[in-house]
């Protein structure tokens, strides 16, 4: 008997990933999910068995696309701070097209979900790692100021993910004037935007003697 097409669970994920920012993780359902992907739910326990295992995977498939650029992005030929800078701007870019999604996780991780919960436990750990790697390369490089690396990355993660995930909700929460909330999200989740918050961030970080003059 053959087995059922692959495009199945990937169309599954992929409505999984457009509901759970709506629905939650405790709202979400194996028919809307099944409905909103044109597939019967003998096909969804098929593939996933159980709802808690699709949304671990539907989380977990975003996860790794980013997990993914975020390593192949380290140049070894690259100085410390150039492979900062790209990892930086992979990490703000994916948040920035999945703040909906990100926001929802962590509402619902500090609402106690226990799936969510998990997945933050799972992951979060291994992009901090790599940042923390990399300030750390820096620092070693003479390039990055001495400091905690953990201080460093989380100047960097202020920097870059606040603005897009509380400017986007504030944007998107209807309490603005129309007018203005678009010109938050043009000052807050472009790329040009993202750009120039880098560009600030990385200026902080970068060692005395580094800059223009070695001045302050």
């Amino acid at each position: 008997m053959p087995r059922p097409s692959r495009h199945l669970d990937r169309a599954l994920v992929a409505a999984g990933r457009e509901l759970l920012p709506v629905l939650g993780c405790s709202g979400l359902t194996v028919r809307q999910v099944s409905e909103a992907a044109g597939v019967n739910i003998g096909m969804f326990h098929y593939h996933f068995r159980t709802r808690e295992a699709f949304l671990r995977a539907v989380m977990q498939s975003a996860y790794e696309e980013m997990f993914s650029r975020l390593t192949l992005g380290i140049a070894k030929e690259a100085t410390a701070t150039a492979n900062l800078r790209a990892a930086l701007r992979t990490l703000g870019r994916f948040v920035q097209d999945n703040r909906a999604l990100i926001a929802r996780i962590l509402a619902d991780a500090l609402g106690g979900d226990a799936i969510a919960r998990e997945f933050l436990k799972d992951n979060f750990p291994r992009h901090l790692g790599v940042l923390l790697m990399l300030v750390t390369a820096g620092q070693g490089a003479g390039e990055l100021r001495p400091m905690a690396a953990t201080q460093a990355v989380a100047f960097c993660a202020g920097a870059l993910v606040l603005p897009i995930l509380v400017g986007g909700s504030i944007a998107d929460s209807g309490a603005l004037d129309p007018a203005f909330a678009e010109g938050l999200r043009a000052d807050l989740l472009t790329e040009r935007a993202l750009d120039e918050r880098i560009d600030l961030a990385l200026a902080a970080l970068v060692a005395r003697s580094k800059r223009r003059g070695g001045t302050p």
